[in-house]
């Protein structure tokens, strides 16, 4: 090893190893190795190459590159586009770093040149130039990648450490492997290692080679039983026998005959026909047309049912599987009653949204018993790939049609209530977004050449009859939700539960169960119950499955107790269902300040939320407690503001912002609660609260205000209503704007709660502290 030292710049390479002797050129694209090119031309053209050890590394440190690397002359440089450079050097001897002098703006180190020791042994090394001759030889056959030229070239190279490294430039194996041979010092061990390295390879190349062969005769086998069945074939055209080929053929052109397909259609599948004739039925191309044949074929292009327009049978057959809902039975009747008159009418796009378990995706299959319209169904839910609508393009492999298509080969006519379930809960995926590929589905306009990727063709969807389910509005897409028309599945009130058990779910549940008529009869006070304290839901489902317990209890009592009939009473309803699960909030008897009975909506249906407020000597703090949502601790503090603002007019010290610390506290606080209609609530129990005035007990409200007092409308009035009547409540103040609601209160609700109109915070005030 020599002793002469260097201060040379560094280029870390990134996948590369260069030996001494080796000429080759790279891309130099890193700002700081431009610099160390630059500075390398200025000094003598000499650079230092090293490897990083890791070659995605972007920025490398001193601990990222291995510190014995080759000591290269550089032959010339070429600027690319992009600023780019492209440098040719040569490896001249290698060097060992010592010391890092700079970092920045390039790396300079002082590297120790590295000398080959001279051998003694020349016997040892002549044996080992030549194992390594011969392996390298076998390498160079069974790669393929190396002229053989590059052996005669080593024939004239004497030193054992240069051999060693000319041949160490030619091999393909990874970083690692050429870092070794580099890091070998002494030329003896770099010769070891040279041929442990070629000798692993070459056993290598021979399996790739063993496999290679292996495969060739499957493909040489392949071609010799094509041979062969063509040789059948000829044979059979001499004996005159038809061949499978010619009777799949000919089944095809029945098939398209009978099918009476559309012009488009039919040439595209007679040109499909020709080419499965020309391919033959064994290659892989003749299975793709068999299959893409069998769905044009399949697909009802000319099919239709007859629609049943008899109104009066179609709103029996309504009324007949669902109780309420009379929105939507008018809708679908209005549909007919046009229909019947103008044969050219298209078939609307309903949207029936509502709560989960109201009834959305029975009341569309009632709709196809009262059409007499065959029935598909897609469930929406989760689907993110636009190609789940459209279908995937031939050219792939596996293709196949989309949903659309393959629900209209179901549905087994040209003019199904094609069913879209939950069109809310689509998914915007990175293949497409599937909520644009429904917009042509659904536009009247456009579904009559409706094209799916996989046909290729147009198919007509204009005589199909759309129906969407959807729980909430808000994630479906403007455009998408203005092609439908929206018809709102509210909740079920009290009454209305008790008439869907009564009339549906007890004589489904006992049919399916097998009970005979008799042994099992519910008294309506338990119905009444099961609805009230064990069902929150807004639609039936829960309700059903309380039902079926109720049923299976009883039918385990009647056997094991040896019994002919039980009658369902509100004692067997709590023996068999255990404790109630809920509890509706019941009114306080009595007047208190700054408590205020607030309404609010949820899934399950309405109930009566508590307001607290509590004033103390502090410092002016508003705190809000009881997990409110955004939206009602915005309402908080716009109410608290409006407070402010009007102290002088409810008698309240303006200075009370100063003085007095405000805590509106919300009951229930492991409940999330949110929602814009708890601001004349807030401010009602904080005028309370802070003029010492009580607040009528029997009084409940809901309603959002703005800064300037004005009551603002709300969602949900009716399931409001409904758990106000049920906590007790005869009073109820209202935002006047929802007074068109109160259409939709059932009659035995209005009758007992007296519904006051407020337009601004006064009006609320007014009626709900006591002395006003």
């Amino acid at each position: 090893m020599s002793n002469d030292k260097k201060i040379l710049p560094l280029i870390p390479l990134r996948g590369i190893i260069i030996f001494p002797y080796m000429v080759m050129h790279f891309d130099v694209g890193r700002e700081k190795s431009i610099l160390a090119l630059e500075e390398a031309m200025v000094n003598e053209q000499e650079i230092f190459l090293a490897a990083q050890k890791q070659a995605k590394l972007e920025l490398p440190e001193e601990k990222d590159i291995y510190s014995i690397g080759t000591v290269c002359t550089v032959k010339q440089l070429l600027k690319l586009p992009g600023d780019t450079v492209r440098v040719l050097v040569e490896g001249d001897r290698r060097a060992k770093i010592s010391e890092y002098i700079e970092k920045e703006p390039f790396f300079k180190v002082e590297v120790e040149e590295i000398e080959d020791t001279v051998l003694s042994d020349d016997q040892q090394i002549e044996a080992l130039i030549r194992l390594v001759k011969e392996s390298f030889s076998s390498y160079i056959k069974l790669s393929g990648a190396i002229p053989n030229d590059v052996l005669i070239s080593l024939d004239s190279i004497e030193e054992p450490g240069r051999f060693a490294d000319v041949v160490c430039s030619y091999l393909m194996v990874k970083q690692d492997k050429k870092q070794e041979m580099l890091n070998a010092v002494d030329p003896m061990d770099r010769l070891e290692k040279v041929l442990e390295v070629l000798q692993n390879e070459v056993d290598i190349l021979e399996v790739e080679k063993e496999i290679g062969n292996k495969v060739k005769e499957k493909i040489d086998k392949s071609q010799k039983d094509y041979y062969l069945r063509e040789q059948i074939k000829a044979m059979q055209e001499e004996l005159g026998e038809e061949d499978e080929d010619k009777k799949e053929q000919k089944k095809y052109k029945a098939k398209i005959a009978k099918s009476k397909l559309p012009k488009e259609a039919k040439e595209k599948v007679i040109y499909e026909l020709n080419k499965l004739k020309n391919s033959g039925s064994y290659s892989s191309e003749g299975g793709v047309i068999r299959n893409y044949l069998d769905w044009i074929l399949d697909l009802p292009w000319n099919i239709k049912t007859k629609d049943d327009l008899d109104i009066k049978k179609a709103r029996d057959i309504l009324n007949k599987e669902h109780y309420g809902l009379n929105d939507v039975k008018d809708r679908i009747i209005e549909y007919l009653a046009v229909k019947k008159i103008s044969n050219s009418l298209k078939g609307p796009i309903l949207c029936l949204v509502g709560p989960p378990g109201v009834g959305k995706t029975s009341i569309a299959k009632s709709i196809a018993h009262a059409l007499n319209r065959n029935f598909v169904r897609m469930s929406l839910g989760g689907v993110s790939d636009e190609a789940e609508i459209r279908g995937h393009r031939r050219t792939y492999i596996g293709a196949i049609p989309g949903r659309i298509i393959y629900s209209m080969k179901k549905a087994k006519s040209k003019n199904p209530l094609f069913l879209l379930d939950e069109i809310d809960k689509m998914g915007d995926g990175y293949k497409g977004d599937p909520a644009d590929a429904l917009l042509e589905v659904l536009d009247g306009e456009q579904n009559n050449t409706f094209r799916d990727h996989y046909l290729e063709v147009d198919f007509d969807l204009s005589d199909v009859m759309f129906v969407t389910t959807a729980n909430s509005l808000d994630t479906i897409p403007a455009p998408l939700l203005d092609r439908m028309e929206i018809i709102e599945v509210s909740g079920y009130t009290s009454e209305e539960k008790f008439n869907i058990a009564k009339t549906y779910l007890i004589p489904k549940q006992l049919k399916e169960h097998s009970v005979q008529d008799g042994r099992v009869v519910f008294s309506d006070n338990s119905i009444y119950y099961i609805v009230d304290n064990y069902t929150r839901e807004s639609g039936v489902r829960n309700l059903e499955r309380k039902i079926a317990s109720v049923i299976r209890k009883s039918i385990a009592d009647i056997v094991e107790n040896d019994k002919d009939s039980i009658n369902i009473t509100i004692t067997l309803v709590k023996k068999y269902l255990g404790s109630d699960v809920f509890s509706f909030e019941k009114v306080d008897k009595e007047d208190k300040i700054g408590i205020v009975t607030g309404m609010a909506w949820t899934g399950y249906g309405g109930d009566t939320l508590p307001v607290e407020v509590a004033v103390m000597p502090g410092s002016g703090k508003l705190s809000l407690t009881g997990q409110l949502g955004d939206v009602m601790k915005e309402s908080a503090e716009a109410g608290f503001s409006y407070v402010r603002t009007n102290a002088k007019k409810y008698e309240i010290n303006d200075k009370f912002y100063k003085e007095k610390d405000v805590h509106i506290h919300v009951p229930e606080g492991a409940v999330p609660k949110d929602g814009p209609s708890a601001g004349v609530t807030m401010i009602t129990a904080m005028v309370s609260a802070l003029t010492n005035t009580k607040v009528k007990h029997n009084v409940a409200m809901t309603g959002e205000i703005t800064l300037t007092g004005r009551v603002l409308p709300i969602g949900g009035l009716k399931e409001k209503s409904l758990a106000a009547y049920r906590a007790g409540i005869d009073t109820v103040i209202i935002p006047k704007d929802n007074k068109k609601d109160l259409k939709n209160i059932p009659k035995s609700v209005k009758s007992k709660i007296n519904f006051i109109l407020a337009d601004k915070i006064d009006d609320v005030i007014k009626n709900a502290l006591v002395g006003e």
